[in-house]
């Protein structure tokens, strides 16, 4: 049992972080920095786990086993409620690839390991995330993890190390400096990784081994330090917002404001205290855990089910529904665990995580085994489902650096002659290859391919050194090679502007490394006026693609939720205006560079948009694109007749050639 009194005020204190939370998460205006709830939790957990530890060693009688039995009996119940109704909620709802996304996301989870895989996905921020029911438990794979390392490094310092709260304190600022320095390296390491978010908790552990009576506040100390440490949370909580690098030094805001109010009212009752332990406060701070649990895969079901954007009055409604969850968790689950009305022992509770975790790890194991389960689905769904992929015949098609060079190109049309045209380009030239294939087969040429991920075909304005050495090897075939056509296809606006999701990843930035629209504008534009008068100084025709309308959703996944919930896809795509209008700077360089004869510009919007200004993402119950900016094959297929004046070109010339060659003899 636990000899740490009971304080009302820190579960006021969770009720604060827990409202942040589930407030940012719903987009309620002001609440920009709710995500800092998350490091409130953080900091009061390890004072509170720091507290008990340190109590029961102190009085001889602490337990490995019954400590991790207790966290067992906390958090395990709860959490695999949820994610069995998450699970049974996917079944009908989730298109395959994102069931087996959430069969992925569990199995990492019950292993508590969640927060590295989402590491190595999107971002915590990115619209992506709003797909994954299962993000938030990041932050419980963190306490998971310090849960079963903490209690063995404590009492390893403590047992062996005259001053070991020096200790702890040094691995708490190595923590620390870790994070600042990670947030601009390594933002994602920064906010999902324990090493770089030990320090919160650790911050929390070291007020709760601090020596007691070391000093006493006056009455009018405590109620500046309660207040200073409420308006700290607060400031961060509407002062920060999505885009502030975090966590970092930014953390610092919450973090000593936590500390400052567990600190102040644990030496006298403050105003702030009070409030926090009112009896509303309190009673929000108990179910604080399972509303925690329970708030985001609500979120993440309905925006997925309703398509499109959710209005304020169904937002305040989903907002009562998950705190009406959280109550029915809290009452009906976490209550009889935690007082030991189900599975009393600590074997018993041990026993039945262990087959927890075994379960729902092998079921999520099984939706990757079977790709999501994909038969659930009508026949229409899961057409446009499979939209998403990519043959391998395609992918093969995209190189890397390790790609040898008799593999770098893919060859289309008549075999056994020479090419008579080169594609060089991103993935997006792979994306059209079904073009050039059918193309060159129907107009008996011979024409190949080399694409490389984000590699713009332009010199010098290479997204890394894999695209440099990419557009290296190309220009050296080429003048090894005998093409008479070059044909650069590229997603460009990417490297101007970034992606739907402002993704600045890919875009062309100035020498010290910012970004600069008009900068990155100019560095473009000198270096395709570049590449073309070199392909024209070498006698080579040069084509130039544009791209084809960015979507503000990846249309697989749109138009197979329609399906599923049995809607109409009519009408799903893009404006033709918002299409325009980020195509307008190369519009005009594509123009001014074809006032070259040798230089033409195929276009493939028109293909796709319509009169009315629409430019579909479907068309006969087929997704035109594989994600918001890759065309499908059969999108492909659609626009292939922006490329017919290559092909007729290039047979012209060919059949000219054939007959000087019969003249000849």
């Amino acid at each position: 049992m636990s000899t740490l009194a009971y304080r009302r005020d820190i579960d006021g204190l969770r009720a604060v972080a827990v409202i942040a939370v589930v407030l940012f998460h719903f987009g309620v205006p002001g609440f920009t920095g709710g995500f800092v709830g998350v490091d409130v939790f953080f900091v009061i957990s390890g004072y509170l786990i720091t507290s008990i530890i340190w109590n029961q060693r102190q009085a001889g009688r602490f337990s490995f086993v019954e400590f991790w039995a207790r966290r067992a009996r906390r958090i395990l119940p709860a959490l695999f409620a949820m994610i069995i109704a998450v699970l049974a909620v996917g079944w009908f709802l989730l298109a395959p690839k994102d069931y087996e996304e959430l069969g992925r996301s569990v199995r990492y989870q019950v292993l508590f390991v969640s927060n590295i895989l989402f590491m190595r996905q999107d971002g915590y921020f990115d619209v992506a995330s709003d797909l994954k029911p299962m993000l938030h438990t990041w932050s419980l794979a963190v306490e998971e993890q310090f849960y079963i390392l903490f209690p063995l490094l404590l009492a390893v310092l403590s047992s062996r190390l005259k001053h070991w709260r020096l200790a702890l304190f040094a691995i708490l600022l190595v923590s620390f400096g870790l994070s600042v320095w990670a947030v601009s390296h390594h933002p994602e390491k920064a906010f999902f990784l324990l090493p770089m978010r030990a320090w919160e908790l650790l911050a929390g552990a070291m007020l709760a081994v601090a020596p007691k009576h070391a000093w006493r506040l006056k009455p009018m100390a405590a109620q500046l330090l309660s207040l200073l440490g409420m308006g700290l949370i607060l400031l961060a909580v509407f002062g920060y917002s999505k885009a502030t690098p975090f966590p970092g030094a930014a953390a610092l805001l919450p973090v000593l404001g936590v500390v400052l109010l567990i600190f102040a009212n644990g030496h006298r009752e403050t105003v702030v205290g009070q409030l926090l332990s009112s009896k509303v406060m309190v009673g929000f701070g108990l179910i604080s855990y399972s509303w925690y649990l329970w708030h985001w895969p609500v979120f993440v079901f309905s925006s997925y089910a309703s398509v499109e954007e959710i209005s304020a009055l169904d937002n305040a409604g989903l907002i009562l529904l998950t705190l009406v969850l959280g109550y029915l968790s809290w009452k009906f689950i976490e209550t009889p665990f935690r007082e030991r009305r189900l599975l009393a022992g600590r074997r018993p509770i041990l026993i039945a995580g262990a087959l927890g975790v075994l379960v729902l790890a092998l079921a999520g194991q099984t939706l990757r085994w079977t790709d999501g389960l994909p038969w659930r689905l009508s026949d229409q769904a899961l057409q446009f489902a499979r939209g998403h992929d990519w043959r391998p015949e395609l992918m093969a098609c995209l190189a890397d650096d390790k790609t040898p060079d008799d593999k770098l190109f893919c060859h289309y049309g008549v075999a056994d002659v020479p090419a008579q045209a080169m594609v060089w380009g991103d993935s997006h030239a792979t994306a059209l290859i079904p073009v050039f294939d059918d193309g060159a087969k129907a107009h008996d040429v011979s024409v190949i391919l080399a694409s490389s991920p984000g590699c713009i075909p332009v010199e010098g304005l290479e997204h890394g050194p894999v695209c440099a050495h990419f557009n290296r090897r190309i220009e050296q075939a080429l003048k090894e090679k005998t093409v008479s056509d070059v044909v650069l296809v590229a997603r460009w606006s990417l490297y101007l502007y970034g992606d739907a999701n402002g993704d600045l990843g890919h875009v062309l930035r100035t020498p010290d490394g910012r970004y600069d629209r008009a900068a990155a504008e100019q560095r473009l534009a000198a270096g395709l006026r570049t590449r073309v008068a070199q392909l024209r100084a070498s006698g080579h025709r040069v084509w130039l693609v544009k791209e084809a309308p960015l979507q503000a959703f990846s249309p697989p996944y749109r138009l197979t939720r329609l399906a599923m919930l049995d809607r109409s896809v009519e009408g799903v795509g893009q404006q033709v205006a918002v299409h325009h209008e980020r195509q307008v700077f190369i519009s005009q360089l594509f123009a001014e560079l074809a006032k070259d004869p040798a230089v033409r510009v195929v276009d493939p919007a028109p293909r796709l948009c319509d009169e009315k200004g629409l430019c579909h993402a479907e068309l006969d119950g087929y997704s035109l694109y594989t994600d918001d900016n890759h065309l499908s094959e059969v999108g492909a297929r659609l626009v292939a007749p922006i490329m017919e004046p290559l092909f007729i070109s290039l047979q012209g010339r060919e059949n000219l050639g054939k007959a000087r060659t019969n003249a000849a003899k």
